[in-house]
């Protein structure tokens, strides 16, 4: 089956010209010449890849890269003025998968445009699951060592809070002591019968429980030390 490309750009002679010569080179070709007749052939011919120029007037080729979000969007090589590096540069980071200036070579054209379309081929290894624990509101990212809110918003904790939280998400239901907490937090700076672990865990629960008045996740085992309990 031929790859489906989608030619976008509002000079005839240039559309025409890289339309024929990639139907010549086996690839299924439409062309659009400006961004309403574009996305109105994405949505009714799924192509795998656009080559879209980026100064048309009206829509701009930019205005249109912005709008193909998603796993289902086609590949996108933008078609860029040869000495307009700020389009290349804003264009590659909203997501094109190449570029090439104007005048095309037409050789290097196909070439690119097969480059592309291999990336189809590579099958990505699945990603690990993350280490994440959830802490009342909050969730423990231990592979990003971040505290992020139910939005994904990141909570502000200090290296010492992190490590708290680290020991008390591997050993959850585990009731730790003093010297536990001491030891495993990696901080034998602290007196253990001083109330500076008291006062590190009250920090904690503010940013973590609903009501840190009364902690239903990090509780206290009155006469032991502390318990993780997510329920």
């Amino acid at each position: 089956m031929s790859d489906h490309v989608i030619v976008c750009d509002d000079e005839t002679e240039v559309r025409e010209m890289l339309g024929e010569y990639l139907a010549k080179r086996g690839f299924e070709v439409r062309m659009a010449g400006n961004a309403v007749e574009l996305r109105a052939l994405i949505e009714s011919d799924k192509p795998d890849l656009v080559l879209l120029d980026i100064n048309m007037p009206g829509e701009d080729g930019l205005s249109v890269l912005r709008s193909l979000q998603g796993p289902d969007r086609p590949f996108v090589i933008m078609l860029t003025a040869a000495d307009d590096v700020v389009d290349r540069v804003v264009g590659l980071e909203m997501g094109a998968d190449d570029y090439l200036g104007k005048p095309v070579d037409l050789r290097e054209l196909a070439s690119r445009i097969k480059a592309v379309l291999r990336r189809r081929e590579v099958v990505a290894a699945p990603e690990p699951p993350r280490e994440r624990y959830p802490f009342g509101k909050t969730w423990l990212d231990l592979d990003a060592a971040k505290l992020l809110d139910e939005y994904g918003v990141e909570v502000p904790l200090t290296s010492m809070e992190f490590n708290l939280l680290k020991l008390f998400a591997r050993n959850k239901g585990r009731v730790l002591n003093r010297d536990q907490i001491l030891e495993g937090a990696h901080d034998r700076s602290w007196d253990p019968f001083d109330r500076s672990i008291d006062i590190r865990i009250s920090r904690i629960r503010k940013k973590i429980e609903t009501n840190p008045q009364n902690p239903e996740v990090i509780r206290t085992v009155r006469g032991v030390g502390y318990i993780y309990d997510p329920g």
